[in-house]
């Protein structure tokens, strides 16, 4: 019997998808699977601040690891489990240099046996779900034979589902935002992989920007992981998830969280940027986007912030 998957989860973002902004899209879609951002073991083991911390609403919730060491992997893996996490996911997606250097992400692919011993040892930890977050090839390696031949191990390891990047990456002379843009989208690819795994569940990312693409990608895959359009126009989870409260509503279900952040010590810039796109391609969404950017950085009261916001978005489709 095949496992359950979620169908429908938001990409692991760096820089984007902090505890803040989990927290307004599991307003937005109460089922969604999120993902952290990138963790290295290293920050967790040896970093001097708490990198699991997440609030308890982002449930269903996975953690994404950077890191090829199986001893490490596991150690990291055994405490997300310990502190609640619904999954665990291995970075072998990334290209950036930071990331190469540190002998995790994209590169990892050149190294299936690593890979899988990461997989079979952080199985070996946790009773929750492994997965891997990989490409379809790196550089010039982007034959079917060198997917299967990394695909085939962390399969036998145990992996419990693969989420494929219809793309290769360029390891080198392509900047980590050009490897999203430049090298060709292969959906194809990435279904042929359910006929070589016919009992693995299997996600597909990679470009996808509206509720029919991820529809008819589901006719061909268990799951579905948007990216940054999740991101730049957030109400496309509160669609997939026929949300029935308003924009301005959700909105103003984020003003006790901002004001508790602040009592915290924090800004409340740091999870209004996350809000910037919430009223994308609506009117007065330029508005609201100009409040919160000029406002934001200096805010003291999150109520005072959205709801100028909401006010000054409004006074704008009065004209």
């Amino acid at each position: 019997m095949q496992k359950r998957i979620s169908p429908l989860s938001v990409a692991p973002m760096l820089d984007w998808t902090d505890r803040h902004c989990r927290y307004f899209h599991r307003l937005l879609n109460p089922t969604v699977l999120l993902y952290t951002e990138m963790v290295t073991t290293g920050a967790i083991i040896h970093g001097k601040q708490d990198f699991l911390a997440y609030n308890s609403a982002e449930h269903p919730l996975a953690l994404q690891l950077g890191g090829s060491d199986p001893a490490a992997m596991a150690h990291c893996a055994a405490l997300a489990e310990q502190r609640g996490y619904d999954e665990i996911n291995i970075n072998v997606g990334c290209p950036s240099d930071r990331v190469q250097n540190g002998m995790f992400g994209a590169c990892l692919m050149a190294d299936p046996k690593l890979v899988a011993d990461c997989v079979t040892a952080m199985k070996a930890a946790v009773a929750i779900p492994v997965t891997v977050k990989t490409r379809l090839g790196i550089d010039e390696h982007d034959s079917d034979e060198f997917l299967w031949r990394f695909t085939d191990a962390v399969v036998d390891a145990g992996v419990d589902s693969l989420i494929v990047h219809a793309r290769k990456a360029w390891l080198k002379g392509l900047s980590p935002k050009e490897n999203r843009e430049i090298p060709p989208l292969q959906y194809e690819r990435v279904y042929q992989l359910r006929q070589r795994y016919p009992e693995l569940p299997l996600a597909i990312n990679g470009g996808v920007k509206t509720a029919a693409e991820i529809a008819h990608h589901l006719n061909h895959v268990d799951s579905v992981m948007v990216g940054r359009e999740a991101y730049q126009n957030p109400w496309l989870l509160a669609e997939l998830a026929d949300q029935q409260a308003s924009r301005e509503a959700i909105a103003r279900k984020m003003i006790p969280y901002v004001d508790q952040h602040i009592g915290q010590g924090g800004r409340a810039w740091h999870v209004a940027r996350h809000m910037l796109g919430l009223f994308s391609a609506q009117p007065g969404g330029r508005r609201w986007r100009q409040y919160i950017s000029q406002q934001g950085p200096q805010a003291q009261s999150a109520e005072q912030l959205i709801e100028g916001a909401l006010q000054f978005r409004e006074s704008g489709e009065k004209h």
